[in-house]
């Protein structure tokens, strides 16, 4: 396990050049309206520089894009769930080499692997490509009592009031917040907007959700025109 973390650490520098150009071909799906996205190109970028294995969780990816066409929402999160709860569990100190670093979605099918926010950003892009709203969707920092540390899980809100539907890495399968106990809220952001959570369920608006230095750095990493306003850091 220790040689292959080195070799993929030392795999993301020889690849980081070609891997923001990839990052760069698949943003405007992030940015704007679902576009289709260039399969083979991007599965052939993925397998040369993570191998067969990448190239094989990069084609079962589109298959859950394919298949999940036409389907109602819960139908989609279940899929997406259950598709990335698959992946390894792995910090990102052993991963990246930086005590937190926010994968993309691209680098975290690459690696097969990461930690509590990859899998939550992962699913996040993945249903947005889905053409589920942006506005249906949170990615919220916990604390997560059964394991006395931070957390971060994705928020599906069939309603703007409605308790939100929890797809967490920790506990696979999806619940309401209010069976998730174990989990209090901190705080949820989206590509527009921030909220400070007072309960479950619920959240103050706190503005843009380019005040979250990670979260921009994310998506300057994918290509995605950063707002010119002042950073914070929540961590």
């Amino acid at each position: 396990m220790v040689g292959r973390l080195y070799q993929l650490k030392k795999l993301r520098k020889v690849c980081q050049l070609k891997l923001t150009v990839l990052a760069l071909s698949v943003s405007s799906l992030y940015a704007g309206p679902v576009q289709e996205l260039d399969a083979e190109h991007i599965t052939q970028t993925i397998e040369s520089q993570y191998g067969e294995r990448a190239g094989k969780r990069i084609r079962a990816w589109f298959k859950i894009l394919d298949e999940a066409k036409g389907l109602q929402d819960n139908d989609k999160i279940l899929m997406v769930n259950n598709f990335f709860n698959l992946f390894h569990f792995v910090d990102d100190i052993k991963l990246w080499g930086n005590k937190n670093y926010w994968a993309t979605p691209m680098e975290f099918i690459g690696v097969s692997g990461g930690d509590c926010e990859d899998f939550s950003i992962a699913k996040y892009f993945t249903l947005l490509q889905l053409g589920v709203s942006e506005d249906k969707l949170r990615i919220t920092m916990v604390k997560a009592t059964s394991v006395n540390q931070y957390h971060m899980v994705l928020a599906y809100y069939e309603t703007p009031s409605s308790i939100p539907l929890v797809l967490d890495n920790l506990d696979k399968q999806i619940k309401p917040a209010t069976q998730r106990k174990d989990l209090l809220p901190v705080y949820s952001f989206n590509g527009r907007q921030l909220w400070l959570n007072k309960e479950k369920g619920r959240g103050v608006l706190a503005g843009s959700s380019s005040k979250l230095a990670k979260w921009n750095d994310l998506q300057h990493r994918l290509g995605v025109e950063r707002l010119n306003q002042p950073k914070i850091k929540l961590e």
